[in-house]
């Protein structure tokens, strides 16, 4: 079927927005290490918001409007009912609190939260599919190249005082302060999250480049990141390994396409 010479012409439009929208979201947490103490909640805000609107236009770009609107609808909508029985019930994570530092709240979870299950399930949903081919495996390898993500942030989330966790042991070996309860919490969710996507969403042929580069990019800052700069080497050990076990593999298989 031909395609109008309008939609020829508007692919490289939304290719060079959605390349711009990554760059920014690389830049701004490039930026977040490196302010001063007193900017850094802002930073993080604006941080999640680029890379979510980034998440969205290469949605958009791939799926249209249609499928835009159901990235937001199932990973923000799953993720802030997940946060918000959270944080009433201790279920499924454990029993945390949010510090009020994050913004605005929506039934009790701060809106920044689930922009941040949105900005990784997209990446995430491209990893799965990327690495495995039956409905079931890209549910499971979907949602854990989500999940491993959170080895990396819950520790740097505490560490800042935007939320503080009840019970916060046993934990992970080497990542002190988040209890096993949140990471067990996440595959749950996040297997949910990837398998509704997955069945909403027609999986293309191909990978898409800007979402890969934007889960790249965070498997590798974040390793970085709490070594040199977070201070944390024993969740830069243990998430460079469980998120490295999806990440490694997909960037091998980008580099054999």
């Amino acid at each position: 079927m031909s395609r109008s010479p309008t939609v020829l012409a508007r692919r490289p439009r939304e290719g060079a927005a959605t390349w711009s929208l990554v760059a920014a979201a690389v830049l701004v947490q490039v930026a977040y290490p490196l302010t001063a103490d007193t900017w850094r909640t802002p930073v993080t805000v604006l941080s999640v918001v680029v890379f979510a609107a980034a998440a969205l236009a290469d949605c958009a770009r791939r799926h249209g409007l249609r499928g835009a609107a159901t990235l937001v609808a199932v990973a923000g909508g799953v993720g802030l009912v997940a946060e918000a029985v959270g944080v009433s019930t201790g279920v499924p994570f454990g029993e945390y609190t949010y510090t009020g530092t994050l913004g605005s709240e929506l039934i009790g979870v701060p809106v920044v939260v689930p922009l941040a299950w949105l900005m990784m399930a997209w990446p995430a949903l491209v990893v799965g599919r990327a690495l495995a081919t039956s409905r079931v495996g890209v549910t499971v390898v979907g949602g854990l190249a989500l999940a491993t993500w959170d080895v990396f942030l819950d520790p740097q989330m505490v560490d800042a005082g935007h939320w503080a966790w009840t019970h916060p042991a046993p934990g992970l070996p080497l990542v002190p302060g988040v209890p096993l309860t949140n990471f067990v919490g996440w595959v749950l969710v996040a297997v949910v999250i990837v398998g509704i996507l997955h069945a909403l969403l027609p999986a293309p042929g191909d990978v898409s480049r800007p979402a890969a580069a934007l889960y790249l990019w965070v498997y590798a800052s974040s390793v970085l990141a709490h070594v040199a700069f977070f201070g944390r080497p024993g969740s830069a050990l243990v998430g460079g390994l469980l998120m490295g076990a999806v990440a490694i593999p997909f960037a091998l298989r980008l580099r054999s396409t």
